[in-house]
């Protein structure tokens, strides 16, 4: 399986730290942040990996990145989203490097120290999303969840305990003013071949972007939309709070 790291737009969440170089090239603790979701697709057993980038400061992936191989990467390769078009416009920039096999595909401001080993390796069609339990849903894709028949489910906090054996999303919601879950799909996924087909059919949202919530209903639609929920620490590190929140994590993991 491939990967793909989807690192473009212009940061404006964390101007004016942004002025400077793209947001996934900025520290987290002692390494540009985008070094972190190519080590979760290493750690993977990923090698050929293509990243995705976009605005004024692109070439300086380059001179940070280079060929990948310091970082274990067999292959490494760039595309350049021309205009700031949404999460699933950037992921069509990769259909020809998929080859019409299945990609794993991380936002490039996605922080984790999770292993996705197991569900690449167990894959084999339709899409995998994971999910964290955050405080703030509403900032993300929100899942809605329903009971699949027959099953039994663990009473947690005097509710039932939400698993993938038990429970099956029905629809996610993007950015929700209530959220239905306090689960949030992270920027971490699993497609086979037909994820570019699907981005066809989107059409733009309100803000203008293809929305990769719009791609996930699609399967969902299917009944080829699969779950799981990461383990250990994750963070989109997308805004001051959580950019902070990330380097002081790894500062103290790795001191």
């Amino acid at each position: 399986m491939k990967g793909a790291i989807l690192a473009g737009g212009l940061g404006t969440r964390l101007y004016p730290l942004t002025y400077a170089t793209n947001k996934h090239l900025l520290p987290i603790y002692d390494r540009p942040m985008v070094f972190y979701p190519i080590q979760t697709l290493v750690r993977a057993g990923i090698k050929d990996i293509i990243v995705v980038t976009g605005g004024p400061y692109a070439g300086h992936f380059l001179r940070v990145l280079k060929n990948g191989e310091a970082l274990g990467v067999r292959h490494l390769e760039y595309a350049f989203q021309d205009k700031e078009g949404g999460i699933a416009q950037a992921l069509a920039l990769c259909e020809d490097f998929a080859d019409r096999g299945p990609l794993a595909v991380i936002l490039g401001d996605n922080c984790t120290d999770a292993n996705i080993k197991g569900a690449i390796q167990t894959f084999k069609r339709g899409a995998t999303v994971f999910l964290k339990e955050v405080d703030d849903p509403g900032r993300f894709g929100v899942p809605v969840f329903e009971k699949i028949k027959n099953q039994k489910s663990k009473i947690k906090n005097n509710e039932q305990e939400i698993r993938p054996q038990t429970h099956k999303i029905v629809k996610i919601e993007e950015k929700p003013k209530k959220p239905k879950s306090n689960f949030a799909v992270t920027g971490l996924y699993i497609y086979d071949k037909n994820v570019f087909q699907h981005i066809k059919q989107c059409k733009p949202s309100k803000r203008g972007e293809l929305e990769i919530t719009d791609v996930n209903n699609f399967y969902i639609k299917k009944n080829q939309l699969n779950w799981q929920e990461l383990e250990g620490f994750w963070s989109d590190a997308g805004t001051f709070e959580s950019l902070y929140l990330t380097n002081k994590f790894w500062a103290e993991k790795n001191s």
